[in-house]
């Protein structure tokens, strides 16, 4: 078992939050992998957008439903500075994760975050587990107070 996976099982654990990390054979990639994976639909799928901010150097998670978009420029007004774009390196030295597995729980350091307020239409929602083959489920205000992100309009029109 990979230490992101193995820190994201603890950090739930630590959390309270009642659920179980599914490997998904196919892979959960994209939201339209892990929508296909899970069996949910696309917007159940909470995704984990990362952009660096260009002030602080620091990447920042947008947790979006798996079929809208960041818009940069909105996201930029609501976090106060611009956006750009976070490499691997970046990514992985911040959250501990790899591009394709980023968890909004398991972090290895707490990170700027924010939530796309279409997750919380569902009473379920599904995010990575650290790796690009596991997700777990959640109900969506649980989910978003364990990485304590704040409400946003971020969202592409």
């Amino acid at each position: 078992m990979s230490k992101s996976l193995k820190r994201v099982q603890a950090d739930l654990i630590d959390l309270g939050i009642d659920t179980s990390v599914h490997e998904m054979e196919q892979g959960t990639r994209t939201a339209e992998d892990a929508a296909r994976a899970v069996g949910c639909h696309v917007d159940q799928i909470a995704k984990s957008i990362i952009f660096r901010g260009e002030d602080s150097g620091h990447v920042i998670l947008f947790l979006t439903a798996g079929g809208n978009q960041v818009d940069a420029a909105k996201g930029s007004a609501l976090v106060g500075e611009v956006l750009g774009k976070a490499d691997a390196q970046l990514i992985r030295a911040e959250t501990g994760f790899a591009i394709g597995g980023v968890s909004p729980v398991g972090l290895i350091r707490p990170v700027r975050a924010f939530f796309d307020p279409r997750l919380m239409e569902f009473s379920e929602v599904w995010a990575a587990a650290g790796t690009p083959r596991h997700v777990f489920a959640a109900p969506p205000v649980v989910l978003v107070n364990a990485c304590g992100a704040q409400r946003g309009d971020f969202v592409a029109a």
